[in-house]
């Protein structure tokens, strides 16, 4: 019997929240070969790099000249500064349509079998207006300008709510910032209030959970040419798990004291220098470590809201029927990844105290 043909795997945004927990999962797997690409190198993998920028032509030369690619995951995204502004701009559309283009051209000539392209509830209108509950794959487009349309034309795609994960400088990484958020709470001897508004019900998606996704749809007839919602099969909402944090990090419970995580947090880079000094963390800088995450966490708190925000759950019955039954408990898993980035020294150990 001759030997399995190779599989090796390009992932596209490999230092990103979902690109790394992609990149550790099929590092783990017998039989794959890794291929990180990213502008910066990804945090503690072990993966290929291959340091390119998918906005520049130039890329295009350098993924040619990879060894043969067999899979390729696709969670290169580009947000502008500010984030919230740049979902409407078509600037930015272009931008990530273009990223994906160049990635694709540099691949034409290499044996790629399967493409897995990442997207979310925007694809459902979310960020314009409420969506229909819940969201479902086989609606038809929603009719609004989206970078997605331009990019769903070309492979394959998932569709995930919130997505959990470690990741430094992510423009989108809530947890990283809650962490950040309830260390420097402890560390003034603060209680660890809850900072945002009126709340609704969310499902959010393990970025590991994404990365099992993944490798099941590279070899699973039943997944190609699909469009899958992905999430971890529960739902939460930020002020009623906000006693289980709370507790479960030892920090000192409060009562809710709305607060501006995007303007708060940024008056407190000296506090953080001294945590990163005081425990030798290997965290960089606060503006470096969090990006743009804290108006993303203003926006999923509800800070400044009187009134519950339209709801955006997904219905995930086409994977589930497709054969993919991975799920997680979403609580059990912030407590354990908010405790792995204190273990990593990105964050203070847990319970911190003043």
């Amino acid at each position: 019997m001759s030997p399995p043909a190779p599989r090796r795997i390009l992932i596209a945004g490999a230092s990103g929240v979902v690109g790394q927990a992609a990149v550790r999962h099929f590092e783990a797997l017998q039989g794959w070969e890794v291929i990180g690409l990213s502008r910066r190198p990804p945090q503690g993998v072990r993966a290929n790099p291959l340091a390119a920028d998918l906005s520049d032509p130039a890329c295009i030369e350098q993924i040619q000249a990879l060894p043969p690619i067999t899979h390729v995951v696709y969670a290169a995204l580009y947000e502008a500064p500010g984030l919230l502004e740049g979902w409407r701009s078509a600037e930015q559309m272009q931008r990530n349509d273009t990223m994906l283009a160049h990635c694709l051209e540099g691949l034409e000539a290499h044996p790629v079998g399967h493409v897995s392209l990442l997207q979310g509830t925007k694809a459902y209108g979310a960020h314009i207006h409420p969506m229909r509950i819940p969201g479902l794959e086989r609606r038809p487009r929603d009719p609004h300008d989206n970078f997605y349309w331009l990019q769903e034309d070309r492979t394959t795609v998932w569709r995930p709510p919130i997505i959990f994960g470690p990741s430094l400088g992510a423009p989108m990484n809530v947890l990283t910032t809650l962490g950040v958020y309830g260390a420097l709470c402890a560390a003034e001897g603060r209680p660890f209030s809850f900072p945002g508004g009126v709340c609704g019900p969310l499902d959010g998606v393990d970025a590991a959970l994404l990365a099992e996704a993944f490798a099941w749809a590279g070899t699973a007839p039943e997944a190609r040419d699909r469009t899958f919602n992905v999430s971890n099969g529960d739902v939460f909402q930020w002020d009623h798990l906000w006693p289980e944090l709370t507790e479960g990090l030892g920090l000192t419970p409060g009562a809710p004291e709305p607060r501006s995580l995007a303007h708060w947090l940024p008056t407190q880079s000296d506090a953080w220098d001294r945590l990163r000094a005081q425990h030798d963390l290997q965290a960089p800088g606060l503006s470096e470590l969090l990006g743009d995450s804290p108006i993303y966490a203003d926006m999923l708190l509800g800070y400044g809201r009187d009134r519950p925000p339209p709801p955006t759950q997904l219905s995930t019955i086409a994977l589930r029927q497709a054969g993919f039954a991975g799920c997680r408990d979403t609580e059990t898993l912030l407590l354990e990844q908010l405790h792995a980035l204190a273990e990593a020294r990105v964050l203070p150990p847990w319970p911190l105290s003043a």
